[in-house]
């Protein structure tokens, strides 16, 4: 099963459940609480979802690797693509 489809399943059971409590289409006679809470639910699970995104992309960049040796081997080609120009003729 891939990563969508397991997203796609997630919400999806997800929105029947809370379609399930907030429209009582099961005539379950919840209290009236359970729907109060279940209304804005999708409001705050949207909330939930872009603070854990914007954690995520957070940590990854503070954490992220320096590679200072792709780094040198980076500047060594661009010297080297230069003086190749140079050597072809091509001012700067």
């Amino acid at each position: 099963m891939t990563k969508l489809l397991q997203w796609l399943l997630g919400v999806s059971l997800i929105c029947a459940a809370w379609g399930l409590v907030t429209f009582d289409l099961l005539d379950l006679r919840l209290p009236p609480v359970y729907r109060e809470v279940a209304w804005p639910m999708p409001v705050y699970l949207l909330v939930v979802f872009g603070c854990y995104s914007l954690a995520t992309v957070g940590y990854r960049v503070a954490t992220f690797n320096d590679c200072e040796a792709a780094a040198k081997e980076l500047q060594a080609q661009i010297k080297e693509a230069k003086e190749d120009l140079k050597r072809r003729g091509l001012k700067m």
